[in-house]
């Protein structure tokens, strides 16, 4: 059976940070591509960041050269760091991969940016 277990958000002030973790458990997880996505109230669902098992990194463009996508394969445990915080990106932050045929979610981490 495949899961995520995401963690690590919270409330952090503009300017602040965070680390998110997710935990994947049945899945090979060093084959597959993990991505981070978030969803703000009344928002759609949009992709945050990706990094393939080679490593290669995406962002999209809010993230980029705020937020830093990173994997430890031993642990089975991808990350996202956010740095320099906005209010706007106040939003439940889920993990995902495709696998076996199918797209796996975990259960989400709320992060609220507010001072």
């Amino acid at each position: 059976q495949v899961r995520l277990a995401e963690s690590g958000g919270g409330l952090a002030q503009p300017g602040g940070s965070l680390r998110l973790s997710c935990k994947a458990i049945g899945i090979n997880f060093s084959i597959y591509t993990m991505k981070w996505y978030r969803q703000a109230p009344g928002s759609e669902r949009e992709v945050v960041a990706s990094i393939a098992s080679s490593g290669a990194t995406n962002y999209a463009d809010f993230a980029q050269g705020r937020f830093i996508i990173s994997r430890d394969n031993p642990r089975r445990t991808v990350f996202l760091q956010l740095n320099d915080l906005k209010p706007e990106d106040t939003a439940v932050y889920y993990c995902n991969v495709d696998a076996r045929g199918r797209s796996f979610w975990g259960q989400g981490t709320q992060v609220t940016v507010s001072s």
